[in-house]
């Protein structure tokens, strides 16, 4: 066999990993959906009942919260140039050509603010946010696999994704392209802070996983000015972290439908 054959085959048999993996997690998804249809009807229907007096279901938008929370992006003067985001990834989001911040970790499988790991992932509360990290002016990755346990790691022609394990947190991430998805029984907020404590991270004015050093942090592109652990997850959230100098210009992205 030339290598040009054996090269077909090896991209052929990629692409039908990929196929066969997103195949596996919609089934999944529509298995939970089917068996769990008429209990989740019932508990949005109390969820919604409950939380009638408070204004909604889920997180503030950015627009409701207080406003010395946030700024103009004017206010951090002129900033560089993101670069390239790089190459999109198995979700359709590029994927930074870097490092990744730190590792996926791991844990016990035991809650986390109230947060837990269970065997399949819960479609209640369904929505995601984008978390973009860059450390003195360079891109890092949030790895793929943060909150899964047992990460069943696929290899496709795009890049790592991770369609099962042993048990989901209501956070994590399935690619190293920043997104997170947050899918709960539960409707709540959440925030990046929680985040942090399932991947088993610090993160504060003064540190962001491994890295330290005063932390630049912008949501939706203005400058949040509160400590960056209670920003909120909320849909199609644009979130980045700047650990040191230089600062650089929001990274923006386009959800792909689905996400």
């Amino acid at each position: 066999m030339s290598s040009r054959q054996q090269r077909k085959r090896e991209a052929r048999a990629k692409r039908l990993a990929l196929e066969a993996a997103a195949k596996a997690n919609a089934r999944r998804k529509r298995r939970i959906v089917g068996v769990s249809a008429s209990v989740l009807t019932a508990a949005l229907l109390a969820t919604a009942i409950a939380l009638a007096g408070s204004g909604g279901v889920g997180a503030p938008s950015p627009s409701s919260l207080p406003s010395n929370d946030l700024e103009p992006l004017s206010v951090l003067g002129k900033l560089g140039s993101a670069g390239s985001p790089g190459p999109l990834g198995p979700e359709g989001v590029p994927v930074p050509d870097a490092p990744d911040l730190t590792g996926r970790g791991s844990g016990a499988s035991s809650p986390v603010d109230g947060i837990q790991c269970l065997g399949a992932e819960q479609l209640l509360f369904h929505i995601h946010a984008h978390l973009t990290v860059f450390v003195n002016g360079a891109a890092r990755r949030i790895p793929y696999g943060v909150g899964i346990e047992g990460a069943q790691v696929t290899a496709t022609p795009a890049g790592p994704y991770v369609g099962g394990g042993t048990c989901f947190y209501w956070l994590h991430t399935h690619a190293a392209d920043g997104i997170i998805h947050i899918e709960s029984p539960i409707a709540r907020t959440f925030t990046l802070g929680d985040f942090f404590d399932v991947w088993g991270q610090k993160l504060g004015p003064d540190r962001v996983g491994s890295s330290a050093g005063p932390v630049t942090a912008l949501l939706d592109g203005r400058v949040y000015r509160a400590n960056p652990r209670s920003i909120p997850l909320t849909a199609h959230a644009q979130i980045q972290l700047e650990v040191g100098r230089p600062l650089l210009a929001p990274v923006s992205i386009t959800f792909p439908t689905g996400l």
